[in-house]
């Protein structure tokens, strides 16, 4: 019987939870809606709890979180979801609660970090040294790795909040983000996109202009991205991502904007292959905890 590890992927609207291995050997997963801290961390401990009784112990648990997060395990805050933009959930222990009530080690990280992880071990950026994750959803998220280490630093990369060129005269819609009104998550999030256009992104038809608007305010972000870190590959995920036009659009944008600066075959030949969908498709956060929960035992990752 192989070793079990808990993966919880904490996102602003739904958790998603599971127990197993690898993405071949998952026992059990489970989603609810995400309410209050205390509801919702109980519906966590619950569903391992009754998983520890129909398949035996776990071995530890990873917890990749919607944030701003704290991940460093020296803070006194470690594990605590911090300044969040979402409704209560301000200043919240996330990890502690779990780790006291299952008696299990517990790794947490942001949650693109762990959808990383994932696609790191299992999915789209295997075998590389540096790459970006980049979700867009209920808001927008990036993390990944650089020489092989997960980025992290005064606390974890926070690029769904870079402030990108904003032509109000083309599209006076202020922004979503309650901090900054117009970066990136606050002009090409999910929310964002149904607030500005009055339907969810959803709904809208491959030809609406809303596409065309996204992709330019997307490839403008990975832009900034890619002078800075110089990624060998970019993976995006997320709800609004469900829109596949999406990446034939965001990588024309993303070649014109760097205007040959950039000399690279990546992005002069095979920008089909540097800007990609994840390979684990929207398992990618879950399964990604699930690789931290087992680093905890089996690496210094």
């Amino acid at each position: 019987m192989p070793e079990l590890f808990g993966a919880v992927e904490a996102g602003g609207t739904k958790f998603v939870c599971a127990v197993g291995s690898d993405p071949k050997t998952i026992v059990a997963m489970e989603r609810f809606s995400t309410t209050d801290p205390d509801a919702t961390i109980q519906s966590v401990i619950e569903f391992f709890k009754r998983q520890r009784e129909n398949h035996g112990q776990l071995q530890a648990i990873g917890i990749g979180s919607f944030g701003p997060v704290d991940p460093d395990p020296d803070s006194a805050s470690y594990g605590h979801i911090t300044a969040t933009p979402k409704p209560g959930w301000s200043h919240t222990d996330l990890a502690g609660p779990v780790a006291k009530a299952l008696d299990v080690p517990v790794a947490f990280d942001t949650d693109v970090n762990a959808a990383a992880m994932g696609e790191w071990q299992w999915g789209a950026a295997r075998d590389l040294q540096c790459f970006i994750y980049l979700t867009v959803g209920t808001g927008i998220g990036g993390g990944g790795v650089i020489n092989g280490q997960l980025m992290h630093g005064l606390i974890h990369p926070e690029m769904g909040h870079v402030r990108i060129p904003h032509d109000t005269k083309r599209d006076p819609y202020p922004g979503h983000c309650p901090f900054h009104g117009d970066c990136l998550e606050g002009l090409a999030s999910g929310p964002a996109l149904a607030d500005r256009w009055g339907e969810p992104a959803v709904d809208l038809p491959e030809s609406h202009p809303a596409w065309e608007l996204e992709a330019e305010y997307l490839a403008l972000a990975l832009v900034n991205y890619i002078c800075t870190l110089s990624p060998q590959r970019i993976v995006i995920g997320g709800g609004v991502m469900h829109q596949r036009s999406l990446y034939a659009r965001i990588r024309v944008k993303v070649q014109h904007a760097l205007n040959g600066y950039v000399d690279s075959p990546a992005i002069r030949q095979n920008i089909d292959t540097f800007i990609v969908p994840p390979g684990l498709g929207d398992r990618a956060g879950v399964l990604g905890a699930l690789a931290m929960g087992s680093n905890v035992i089996h690496s210094n990752l």
